[in-house]
């Protein structure tokens, strides 16, 4: 039997992936903390009407997956027979959705502060997202993703964005794993033109890239959009900026692999030698 599979978009991970994985997430969490991040977990699940103030559902139509219940007038045909797909109108309305990235719950949690310095946050959780097709651990429906996430003053959170750039990239050349950083799109950033020309002058999202446009890692600056929606305050009154980094865990394992196989005996001494532990 193998140690890990991915069928459909869903990965099942043996104890060799998991543990590289692990190391993985607790370097990514050691450098969020050591930058000042506190550790947070959050729910599993956000209110759709919570994604609804992000203009998440006008951006991200087809990403979202979305989490109900049976209908309470609809059980007798519920459990009338084996359903291999359940149909929507047996289905509740959906109140709830599966969450595409982790660093929404942390804005949502600072919602309504009033911040008297900058906050960072670090977190992993799984995310999801409905893509048109899937491919092994470099493309998944569910995978880890970790974060660390800053809240405060524009320049504040620039330095953010700027000390991971510089730390992932140390890291990555130390590790011998060829990443190219590019500019890529923010979709918050496209709905009209001045935005998407600002979004051309002064990239919001860079992504860290290994081979075959595999983005393992991102930067992303927000500027105050998530503080305005949220009402996430600076001492004088305006909005709270924000940016993130983040890790999809799986894409670095597929990485790894690539480059130089999850099996490697000294893979383990590779990654923690490059990192400097």
């Amino acid at each position: 039997m193998p140690s890990s599979e991915t069928r459909g978009g869903l990965a099942t991970l043996g104890p060799v992936e998991l543990g590289v994985r692990q190391l993985l997430d607790q370097l990514f969490t050691a450098w969020g903390q050591e930058a000042g991040a506190d550790p947070m977990a959050f729910p599993p699940l956000l209110r759709t009407s919570d994604l609804a103030a992000f203009d998440y559902w006008t951006n991200f139509p087809h990403l979202g997956l979305l989490a109900t219940g049976g209908h309470p007038d609809r059980v007798a045909e519920l459990s009338a027979g084996p359903h291999q797909e359940i149909a929507p109108e047996l289905l509740s309305p959906a109140q709830y959705a599966l969450p595409s990235a982790t660093c929404y719950a942390a804005y949502l949690h600072l919602a309504g502060s009033r911040l008297d310095g900058p906050r960072r946050i670090t977190a992993v959780g799984t995310c999801y997202r409905r893509e048109d097709h899937y491919d092994g651990l470099r493309r998944l429906m569910g995978f880890s993703m970790r974060e660390v996430v800053c809240v405060g003053e524009r320049e504040t959170v620039l330095e953010h964005i700027a000390a991971f750039t510089e730390r992932v990239t140390t890291f990555a050349d130390r590790l011998g794993l060829p990443l190219a950083v590019e500019a890529a799109t923010d979709p918050f950033f496209e709905k009209d033109a001045a935005r998407t020309l600002m979004q051309q002058l002064f990239p919001v999202k860079r992504e860290f890239v290994y081979g075959e446009k595999l983005a393992i890692a991102s930067v992303n600056f927000h500027r105050n959009f998530f503080g305005e929606r949220c009402d996430i305050t600076l001492p004088d009154g305006g909005p709270a900026f924000t940016g993130c980094v983040a890790f999809g865990l799986e894409r670095w394992l597929a990485a790894l692999d690539d480059r130089f196989g999850l099996h490697a005996p000294d893979l383990t001494d590779r990654i923690l030698a490059a990192a400097g532990r």
